[in-house]
């Protein structure tokens, strides 16, 4: 089985290309900076990042084009793929890369700080506690008066 699951933030806007054809297919490629959290044996947690490169095909893509950029909180499922290829200096190089099948946003765009990326559920107006006001004169019609 081949199955990954990862949580990050984009290290950059995802770079977005269509293949040729008569049906072009979108491919988005991000990196995701997934923490690592290890201790030291000193009593320390320290904190190190692996970078890993995601690539989204089709309608993946064309998501990730249209809602994602740096600095997003992302969870990602999808699929190790590894390949190689020779480079133009004749060096044959080896890729690891994740293959997303499934991307959902990890934090609403509040807890960002307002930046671009996420999203929100908006409140109801009136909700200045994040409670909505209950109309008077139903209070005999709830239960758990």
């Amino acid at each position: 089985m081949n199955k990954v699951i990862l949580m990050g933030r984009l290290t950059r806007d995802p770079e977005v290309r269509y293949s040729q054809g008569e049906s072009p297919l979108a491919i988005a490629r991000y990196t995701l900076a997934v923490d690592r959290r290890f201790n030291r044996g000193n009593g320390g947690d320290e904190q190190n990042a692996d970078f890993i490169n995601c690539v989204a095909f089709g309608k993946a893509g064309e998501f990730a084009e249209k809602y994602l950029h740096k600095g997003t909180k992302m969870a990602i499922t999808g699929r190790i793929q590894t390949g190689s290829y020779t480079n133009k200096d004749g060096v044959k190089v080896y890729t690891t890369e994740v293959v997303v099948e499934d991307q959902e946003f990890a934090e609403s765009k509040n807890s960002q700080g307002g930046q671009d990326g996420g999203y929100s559920r908006p409140m109801p107006s009136g909700a200045d506690d994040g409670f909505m006001n209950i109309p008077g004169g139903i209070d005999d019609e709830i239960p758990f008066n």
